[in-house]
């Protein structure tokens, strides 16, 4: 069963964390990073291989990584 939580907005993005119930109480993560309007909408999904014992846990090794990934393209390019 999947569980969507709540997203958050990150500068010009928007981020929802999405954990996924692997049996036993152990819980998968990944995460939506999307950007633009329209036609012009981006959407970069990152699944991640580590189990968590917690859909809490997972949520927030999901928005960390796509905070993580955000800060990473919000640098100024090398001159």
């Amino acid at each position: 069963m999947n569980i969507d939580h709540t997203p958050i907005a990150v500068g010009k993005y928007l981020v929802s964390p999405l954990t996924k119930q692997q049996g036993e109480g152990r819980y998968a993560a990944s995460v939506s990073i999307r950007s633009g309007h329209g036609r012009a909408t981006h959407d970069r999904i990152m699944r991640f291989s580590c189990i968590f014992d917690s859909a809490a846990a997972a949520v927030h090794y999901a928005t960390e990584h796509a905070r993580c990934w955000i800060d990473e393209r919000s640098l100024p390019a090398c001159a």
